[in-house]
């Protein structure tokens, strides 16, 4: 069997859990079955790999419609699999148009959905209604839908009821505990700035609505003067949003010590050291399929305080791994909180309870890790994905 995995993103240029997860999963599946890789960017010299650039003729367009144009330069290519698989909107139409061009399946893996990040419009204009046309139509062909939790597949579900609910499957994201696992480095933590006598809470994600930093930063004012807080946060998703979070980080940065921004993309060894050393690890997402990154301090050994939203609960075990923090939101497809001062108190609230008991936090990261090498591992994975494979082959 040949599949042929669409991403765009992918080694070494990864900026979210998406690209985390198709690295991962092509190695374990390429344990058994070939993968050939076709991804957005520069050049790559991986075996099985092909790289494809926006097609000269369309720089200068608005990016949704350079994404299509990447798109439509590989599907020529993807002749001969005997199945496509894409991942997120960049790469579905390349799958659905290769499905049809080729006669072969189409399964696309769900890391997000569209209808549910209204704000993307700030980024794309009115590439938004681009990318979100090309997403139904993809989704409504596919000859399969992989969901990366329950709550996402309730999501698809729900924005997409043309969809037989027969076609949408739960395969969740994964963690490897090999590569990520407790690192005490504390000449590292030194140069940070991080005290490790103190207790801390660490974030780290792009900086992008579906995230929640402001309202971290807002709930940060509220913690326990001896609590640091540690942001690795960049890649903003527009200069706007960017320019909130750095409005905020400064207003913190004057009324308390410990505040540690770090804008680089940090190797894992250094990003392991910091989550090792966390007190917690907290997610304030307001959207969120499943969270890599919770998955990622788990399997460093630290307790993870998250929203009660989308996937989360599926990976935060409430009172075992970590804390869950309620939310009420608001069905218009943003996830703002219907309360944000509440929501805002709860996870100021619940952090400093967290914080104020380091042995429990402990217990909670012990925890933690167990069940991400239990429950998460991507051989598992990578076992469920081909077995869906096989059942959609004639």
């Amino acid at each position: 069997m040949r599949v042929d995995m669409i991403t765009k993103e992918y080694p070494p240029e990864i900026y979210g859990g998406a690209g985390v997860h198709v690295a991962e999963l092509v190695t374990a599946l390429r344990k058994s079955i070939d993968v050939q890789v076709r991804a957005f960017g520069a050049d790559r010299d991986e075996a099985g790999t092909r790289s494809y650039r926006t097609p000269a003729e369309l720089s200068g367009l608005n990016a949704a419609i350079q994404t299509l144009g990447t798109d439509l330069a590989m599907v020529g290519d993807i002749g001969g699999a005997d199945l496509v698989h894409s991942h997120t909107w960049y790469a579905n139409f390349a799958g659905h148009i290769a499905s049809q061009l080729h006669s072969i399946p189409h399964v696309l893996t769900a890391h997000s959905l569209e209808p549910l990040r209204p704000w993307k419009a700030e980024q794309l204009g009115g590439g938004y209604a681009v990318s979100s046309g090309i997403e139904k139509l993809a989704y409504e062909n596919a000859a399969a839908v992989i969901a990366v939790s329950a709550g996402m597949r309730s999501d698809i579900l729900r924005s997409y009821p043309q969809i037989d609910p027969d076609r949408v499957h739960v395969i969740h994201n994964g963690i490897d505990v090999q590569r990520w696992q407790p690192v005490r480095n504390p000449a590292f933590l030194q140069t940070i700035g991080l005290d490790i006598t103190r207790p801390s809470v660490v974030f780290v994600g792009r900086i992008t609505r579906q995230k929640g930093l402001p309202y971290l930063l807002r709930a940060a004012a509220q913690l326990p003067p001896e609590v640091q807080l540690v942001l690795c946060a960049g890649a903003p998703d527009t200069p706007e949003i960017m320019a909130e979070v750095q409005d905020g980080v400064r207003q913190l940065q004057q009324s308390r010590q410990g505040v540690i921004w770090i804008e680089r993309m940090l190797p894992r060894e250094e990003l392991s050291a910091i989550l090792t050393a966390a007190t917690t690890f907290v997610c304030p997402s307001i959207y969120e399929p499943l969270g890599i990154v919770n998955l990622e301090a788990m399997a460093c050994g630290a307790a993870v305080v998250g929203t009660a939203t989308g996937g989360i609960p599926e990976v935060v075990d409430d009172g075992v791994t970590g804390r869950l923090v309620s939310i009420e939101q608001v069905q218009d497809g943003t996830g703002t909180p219907v309360d944000p001062d509440r929501y805002v108190a709860d996870l100021a609230r619940v952090l400093t309870e967290v914080c104020l008991d380091p042995d429990r936090a402990a217990s909670f990261g012990a925890a933690g890790r167990q069940r991400a090498a239990e429950e998460f591992s991507w051989s598992a994975i990578a076992d469920a994905t081909r077995a869906l494979y096989a059942d959609l082959m004639p």
